[in-house]
């Protein structure tokens, strides 16, 4: 399927109006696709919520060039979500091959994106995806250390059982630190695959941090399993209008 074909779909098939495209699903990033994109988004009556982007460089990188570049790229996605009239953009971490995580160096760099995404009024998420790269509390510690409202988390409601191979204790309090700064987008599903081993976790416990958190954002649905993705996301999409009453 072409990306401009998504929106129309999601529309049809879910009747939910927001997408959250994923920047490899893009085929470029010049002007003229992505007003194609905007295009097929208007006509399908629906709106991009967030646009989560790789950058292919790490924002901790020790060399400070390769660092810069890292900014400049996730600056480049920023004009991509303001394009597409995108409240906000998701920028992953990339690891460095032998080099331990630093916050510190990673917060210098993501200070600079914040402080375009205000220019641009578009908020820049960082979610616990990567166990290596982007653990939940090494996120929280970024985003407390930048200190700027369009530097937000986004929980992803599973993503954290892979760290601790399946700790549901580890993965709930990790949801917890992420959404006491969540603010526009938040990734349900209600199971992480890892090669054989699928790990489960309680939606309606995982919308009650949400709530008691005070989350008003997005809730974007994020199917995993071998069972059809269509009915899949439908059964998410069920659940959370369930547990949002």
């Amino acid at each position: 399927m072409k990306l401009v074909d998504f929106p129309a779909l999601v529309v049809s098939r879910f009747q939910v109006p927001g997408i959250e495209p994923l920047s490899e699903h893009f085929e470029s990033t010049d002007p003229a696709y992505l007003d194609r994109l905007r295009g097929a988004v208007e006509k399908a009556h629906a709106h991009v919520v967030n646009v989560p982007a790789s950058i292919r460089s790490s924002l901790y990188d020790p060399d400070s060039g390769k660092r810069q570049e890292a900014v400049q790229a996730a600056n480049r996605w920023i004009d991509v979500a303001k394009h597409l009239n995108s409240p906000g953009v998701r920028i992953h971490i990339e690891g460095v091959r032998g080099v331990k995580p630093d916050a510190r160096r990673a917060a210098e760099s993501l200070k600079k994106v914040a402080e375009y995404g205000a220019e641009k009024n578009v908020v820049v998420s960082l979610e616990n995806d990567d166990p290596r790269s982007e653990d939940a509390f090494f996120i929280v510690n970024i985003i407390e250390q930048v200190n700027n409202p369009y530097l937000r988390a986004l929980p992803d409601f599973c993503n954290s059982m892979l760290e601790k191979n399946g700790d549901e204790k580890f993965n709930y309090d990790a949801v917890k630190a992420m959404f006491q700064h969540a603010y526009n987008i938040s990734h349900v599903k209600d199971s992480e695959v890892d090669g054989k081993k699928v790990f489960k976790v309680d939606l309606a416990k995982t919308f009650g941090i949400a709530k008691a958190a005070g989350y008003r954002g997005y809730y974007s649905m994020e199917w995993e399993g071998a069972s059809d993705p269509f009915e899949g996301t439908k059964f998410l999409i069920a659940e959370s209008l369930k547990n949002l009453a």
